[in-house]
C-alpha cells in the first residue's frame, strides 16, 4: 500500500500512525496538493489527502473512509475502533466528529489567513469559525478530564489518535487562537500521546 500525501495534513498524519498501530505495511510518499499538483493528479484525478493506493491500484480517498478499509485488515487485537459494547463505539464516533471539527475548522482559518488576501477576509466569517474551533476543543477538554488514561478506557483508540492529532495541528499552525493555557489537560494528555514511538516515528513538522 501507498499512503499519499504530507504530514502536515491532520488527515494524512492520522492515517499514518494508524497504520504504524495496526501493524500494516506501507509506503509514505510525501505528495503536495499544492507543490505537486500534477503529480498527485496523476495518483487520483481528485487531487485530495490523502488517497491510499491499494496493493491492487484501487485509489481510496478520505481519511475516515481509508480508515475504515484499514481497520478491517488489521488484526483483531490492534482494532482501533471498539466493536463492542454499543455505548463505546458511539462514543468513539462522538469524540471523532469533535476532532474532526476542529481539524475542519483549523484549516479553514489557515486558508483564510494564507490563502485569501487581507483586505478579502471576512471577519464575521472567522469569528464563526473560531466559536466552532473554541466549541470543539472545550469538549474534547472535557472529554480528556474523564480518560482513564485514554479517552476509551486502557487502550488506545481512533479517538486518542485524531484527537491527539488534531491538537498538535492546532497548536502548529495557530496556537494564538487557541491558547494551550485554556486547555491544559488537553496539552497534557497530548504530549502523553506524542511521546508514543508511532507519534515519534510520524511527525508533523
Amino acid at each position: 500500500m501507498q499512503l499519499i500525501g504530507m504530514l502536515d495534513s491532520p488527515y494524512v498524519r492520522r492515517v499514518a500512525i494508524s497504520l504504524k498501530l495496526y501493524g500494516l505495511p506501507f509506503e509514505h510518499r510525501p505528495v503536495s496538493v499544492f507543490r505537486h499538483f500534477d503529480e498527485f493528479r496523476r495518483i487520483n484525478p481528485l487531487v485530495k489527502a490523502p488517497s491510499l493506493v491499494c496493493d491492487d491500484g484501487v485509489v481510496l480517498t478520505d481519511s475516515s473512509l481509508i480508515l475504515d478499509y484499514l481497520e478491517q485488515l488489521a488484526e483483531p487485537q490492534k482494532q482501533l475502533m471498539p466493536a463492542a459494547p454499543a455505548a463505546a463505539r458511539r462514543q468513539a464516533l462522538q469524540l471523532l466528529g469533535i476532532a474532526l471539527t476542529a481539524c475542519d475548522k483549523t484549516v479553514q482559518v489557515v486558508y483564510e489567513l494564507q490563502q485569501r488576501p487581507a483586505e478579502m477576509r471576512h471577519q464575521p466569517w472567522l469569528d464563526r469559525v473560531q466559536l466552532q474551533l473554541t466549541a470543539a476543543y472545550d469538549a474534547l477538554e472535557a472529554a480528556v478530564m474523564r480518560a482513564h488514561p485514554w479517552l476509551l478506557g486502557e487502550r488506545l483508540s481512533q479517538a486518542d489518535v485524531t484527537v491527539a492529532v488534531a491538537w498538535r495541528f492546532t497548536q502548529f499552525y495557530i496556537a494564538d487562537r487557541v491558547a494551550a493555557e485554556r486547555y491544559p489537560l488537553l496539552a497534557a494528555w497530548s504530549a502523553r500521546a506524542e511521546a508514543l514511538s508511532e507519534f515519534l516515528a510520524t511527525p508533523l513538522d
